[in-house]
């Protein structure tokens, strides 16, 4: 029999995102790197020129409002780590991914809000002194997590 819980998920999506084209990079990552579904908070893009497989067509596109609609509709089980150039934050090449998880970018202008990154199980963040493109930082987390878990 197979434990369904043991085998995991993610998603991963971005808050207030600031450019359509890096949702849409985002989006092509995600279906290659085997997301469950992607999300947006905020700002809503769901189509892009640059989603050249058509990501949000073969994988669900879930967009909130706002943080606490996305934080209210987390699956069950799921833990919420932020990404984010922060002193909380531990370095990506140490971390541990959760089996049962969603991953949360902010915009490259603003980063995660306030209550994002209180409100995360965990805060990741790489070796850089300044901020990467966000679509760039999604696709380093999700490589990172096809990596470690196999």
């Amino acid at each position: 029999m197979i434990n369904n819980l043991e085998q995991g998920f993610f998603g991963i999506g971005i808050q207030n995102g600031k450019t359509p084209e890096n949702l849409g990079v985002l989006w092509r990552s995600a279906q290659n790197m085997g997301a469950s579904y992607i999300f947006t908070i905020g700002n809503r893009y769901a189509k892009q020129a640059c989603d050249t497989h058509k990501a949000t067509g073969a994988m669900p596109y879930f967009h909130y409002n706002t943080f606490e609609d996305f934080y209210k509709n987390l699956p069950k089980g799921a833990q919420l780590v932020g990404v984010e150039l922060d002193e909380k934050a531990v370095p990506l090449e140490t971390f541990t991914h959760p089996r049962r998880c969603v991953y949360l970018l902010g915009a490259e202008d603003h980063g995660l809000s306030k209550v994002a990154i209180e409100k995360s199980h965990f805060l990741v963040k790489f070796k850089s002194t300044l901020s990467l493109n966000v679509s760039v930082a999604g696709s380093i987390v999700m490589y990172d997590r096809q990596a470690k878990i196999s």
